[in-house]
């Protein structure tokens, strides 16, 4: 019954007084027949009803609703859904009646109610992520996990994917506590798994509507010397480093490409959280600097394909985190493993080698999220750079 108008003021407030109806997509229908076709039924709806519409139901697939965020498109839906129960009960009672239209222009342009809009408006999250979704990868601890953090702490809403199940939904979950209901989503996701990539974003896409930024993070280290370094901690390092991070844009480079074919102004985002092993070998870490240095390989050449698609393709390239697990943790850490290594002449302890590494850099310290994130919000900002490698190394690596 889309023609047959709104039930309730709250229906018009949150809906709109009417959806947008679509027939599901042909079995022989390119995706830019879709778009086209879509485009044309907005811009007819928009020109009888005056506005955009909130709800868009199709037929045979289902429902979508749209606000300023995600709560306010989460609120659509249910007020829909009410809607529509009380319809399908009232067939039954002897018919639908609708809100009289004068009733309905009155509450559509009751100034009291478009002062609530504007209110609530200006109170969206805002921040320089503001209105984006961001998969993040390797976001269960450490760096990752910061950087969402960061992310939802700048308005975006984010997917935390990670293969520690138990660890990735904690996460999740503390940061809706932090920043509302569904501002994240914790996903089990294995990234040298196609299939596990494709199942995840399609859950990201179904729960936010879309995707406008992929952080590449997820990584692993196994630091030995080439002479002694068995083959499948070198092809370990490989498939999470290299091999995960094809795969990653391989499932979400469509999804931004659908989007641009959308809307041609869009831009849509990937950024590798590479290393500065990748710009510089790493001494006695050649499995983990090969990976990295075949990361900026896959950027550059990723950057090239993609940019046709309205995507931009940048790695970021930290320098140390000495304080997350991947250097720190005593059982299984950086710290830990180059200490038995040897890879720090003289080095007797932890602390030496901590020490040793820290004097590596003329700022004298370790990379922070922080400066990591300067450098994210830079490349997502900047829409004239793609293709790049930004140092954030504290002068550690230097480009010539």
């Amino acid at each position: 019954a889309t023609d047959t108008g709104p039930l309730t003021p709250d229906q018009i407030v949150y809906c709109g007084s009417w959806p947008l109806w679509l027939e599901s997509p042909a079995d022989d229908e390119t995706d830019a027949q879709l778009v086209a076709r879509v485009r044309q039924a907005v811009a007819e709806f928009r020109k009888k009803r005056g506005a955009d519409p909130l709800v868009v139901l199709v037929r045979g697939l289902g429902m979508f609703t749209a606000g300023d965020d995600v709560q306010a498109a989460r609120t659509t839906r249910e007020v829909y859904l009410d809607a529509v129960r009380v319809m399908a009960t009232a067939r039954k009672l002897g018919g639908i009646h609708a809100l009289e239209d004068r009733f309905r222009e009155f509450i559509e342009a009751w100034e009291v109610e478009s002062y609530r809009k504007a209110v609530a408006k200006a109170a969206a999250a805002g921040g320089r992520a503001a209105g984006k979704v961001a998969f993040v990868t390797g976001a269960a601890q450490g760096f990752g996990l910061e950087i969402a953090q960061d992310l939802a702490a700048q308005g975006a809403c984010v997917a935390l994917a990670d293969l520690n199940a138990r660890g990735v939904q904690a996460a999740a979950d503390d940061l809706c506590k932090a920043r509302g209901a569904g501002r994240a989503v914790g996903l089990t996701v294995d990234v040298t798994d196609g299939n596990s990539l494709a199942d995840a974003l399609h859950r990201v896409v179904r729960t936010y509507g879309g995707l406008d930024v992929l952080v590449s993070n997820a990584g692993v280290l196994k630091a030995e010397s080439v002479k002694t370094q068995p083959a499948k901690d070198f092809d370990f390092v490989t498939a999470v480093n290299y091999k995960g991070y094809f795969l990653c844009v391989q499932n979400v480079a469509p999804i931004l490409a659908l989007q641009h074919l959308a809307c041609p102004s869009y831009l849509g985002d990937i950024v590798q959280i590479n290393s500065k092993s990748g710009l510089a070998g790493s001494n006695r870490n050649a499995a983990y600097a090969g990976s990295k240095f075949g990361g900026v390989g896959l950027t550059q050449s990723f950057a090239l394909e993609l940019i046709d698609d309205g995507i931009k393709v940048n790695a970021v390239c930290p320098g140390n985190f000495y304080d997350g697990p991947l250097w720190s943790d005593p059982d299984h850490g950086l710290f830990v493993q180059y200490l038995r290594a040897g890879k720090v002449p003289g080095a007797k302890t932890i602390a030496d080698v901590r020490k040793a590494y820290e004097a590596k850099s003329p700022i004298h310290r370790g990379c922070t999220t922080k400066d990591v994130m300067a450098a994210v919000y830079y490349v997502l900002e900047q829409k004239y750079e793609t293709g790049q490698a930004v140092p954030v190394t504290g002068g550690q690596v230097m480009l010539s």
